[in-house]
């Protein structure tokens, strides 16, 4: 990183270049989202100046390290000898997997930032019911071993899959004569007389949606979902998942080391005093004695705590274990859901875990984190099933963040807001709040082009 001197002289050079409107974009925060929006932008030749409060990449969806600091950070005393060296660990506070075939995977390549990244197969998908958690089927074995349905439930469950894997959005030929636009996805699952133990694991575990309301909705939304978990199980064969060599926070430090080739630079550790506004547009920031211009404006919510909304709570609770979770086959890291019908909540919770094979915690260590939307006034109680898989837990950390939304589209002001991230184990959520903003950004629609995905990145240590 550049010295004191440096980023002095840095900051003046880009104060100039950005009054000459050679920077059209300042980014407030170093949070993923912003980080990719940024990315995407620079890719098109955009110049992009990031500055951070905080001393660190990531934003609210950092990895922290050493562990001392995660201990000082949820002000709890320790940690103990027994949790090994402190800078083996690089704990996310806001933990997601990576669906080898989603659209993140395929904004991380149009970047290029892939360069600086490194991932892992995450070990194992997985879904509880009945008081224990059960593995996913990833192939045709592990469906007819299942004890996730019966015997005809199992043919059934292959027919529908074949349906998924040949439906094609505008040709009519694979839709089974039912209209993918108006066809609810009740009605699908009906069609293919699919039971409700095998319904509630592919709406939950597969098509990742968090309710029960997608029952009642146009089917095209779940079939693509489901499409798209298939075809990501399909790169990787363990699991659709993916995750960076040494945390999440990975990912924005990767973007800070493309960002110069690209005429943009990052500042953290600066204080953002005021956003500056004429005639209701932004023009720029003030930072210190520093003033930075700009004809558009990114971050996150807590720069702007007058443009945005709450829409809820999410609560997550990291927990650092000496042991893999019961009945994962040991897997070193896996991806579980708790659907809401198992625990009698209305949306699901969520569980992430990476260990020490993933460079994110000391020899023989894990780190398991639960995550779920909160629905009443003992959040912590919300969430036990997900803890009592995880027992014996050697320390925990909550945390209850608000989940906030802009207020407007930000194409008056151009001061663009992204959304918080929700309970969820994945980033498709948040991809497309980041296409979303792209869009009202440049006025197109992002798209990937014929960027093919090298193999060799999603097989890497699998």
């Amino acid at each position: 990183m550049p010295g004191k001197l440096q980023m002095r002289q840095l900051s003046q050079s880009l104060s100039v270049c950005l009054s000459l409107c050679f920077c059209r974009s300042i980014c407030l925060s170093a949070c993923l989202s912003e980080c990719v929006l940024s990315g995407l932008l620079s890719a098109d030749g955009k110049k992009i100046l990031h500055i951070d409060r905080n001393a660190y990449y990531g934003g609210e969806c950092a990895s922290i390290s050493p562990l001392e600091e995660v201990y000082k950070k949820f002000q709890v005393s320790g940690p103990p000898k027994s949790m090994g060296r402190g800078k083996d660990w690089n704990v996310d506070l806001i933990p997601k997997f990576v669906l080898a075939n989603g659209l993140l995977v395929k904004m991380l390549l149009y970047t290029e930032v892939t360069r600086y990244l490194d991932f892992k197969v995450v070990e194992g998908s997985y879904v509880f019911r009945g008081g224990k958690v059960h593995k996913v089927p990833s192939s045709e074995t592990e469906a007819t071993n299942s004890d996730l349905m019966g015997m005809f439930d199992k043919r059934r469950f292959r027919k529908f899959l074949q349906f998924i894997q040949n439906f094609e959005d505008g040709d009519p030929r694979t839709y089974h004569e039912m209209d993918p636009k108006r066809t609810s996805m009740q009605d699908v699952f009906r069609h293919f007389d699919l039971g409700p133990d095998v319904i509630e694991f592919m709406g939950h575990a597969m098509a990742l949606h968090q309710t029960e309301s997608y029952l009642d909705q146009p089917c095209i939304n779940t079939i693509q979902r489901i499409k798209l978990y298939m075809e990501s199980l399909t790169r990787c064969s363990h699991s659709p998942y993916l995750y960076p060599v040494y945390g999440l926070g990975e990912l924005p430090q990767g973007f800070a080391r493309l960002s110069p080739g690209r005429g943009g630079a990052f500042m953290l550790n600066r204080p953002v005093d005021d956003i500056l506004m004429d005639k209701g547009q932004v023009v720029g920031i003030k930072s210190g004695k520093d003033m930075f211009r700009c004809k558009q404006l990114i971050c996150d919510p807590s720069y702007v705590p007058s443009r945005v909304k709450k829409l809820g709570r999410v609560i997550r609770i990291i927990c650092l274990l000496n042991h893999p979770i019961k009945n994962t086959h040991d897997a070193n890291s896996c991806h579980i859901v708790i659907p809401q019908a198992q625990v009698h909540r209305k949306s699901d919770i969520y569980i992430c875990m990476v260990s020490y094979t993933h460079n994110v915690a000391s020899e023989g260590k894990y780190i398991a984190v639960v995550s779920a939307t909160v629905e009443t006034s003992d959040p912590e109680k919300e969430v036990q099933p997900a803890l009592s898989l995880l027992e014996p837990i050697q320390q925990k950390f909550v945390s209850i963040s608000n989940v906030m939304a802009p207020t407007d589209d930000g194409r008056r002001s151009q001061i663009f807001v992204s959304r918080s991230y929700d309970a969820t184990a994945h980033f498709e959520t948040e991809c497309d709040d980041i296409r979303d903003m792209y869009y009202r950004m440049t006025g197109t629609e992002f798209t990937t082009g014929d960027i093919q995905r090298d193999q060799s990145d999603d097989e890497d240590n699998n």
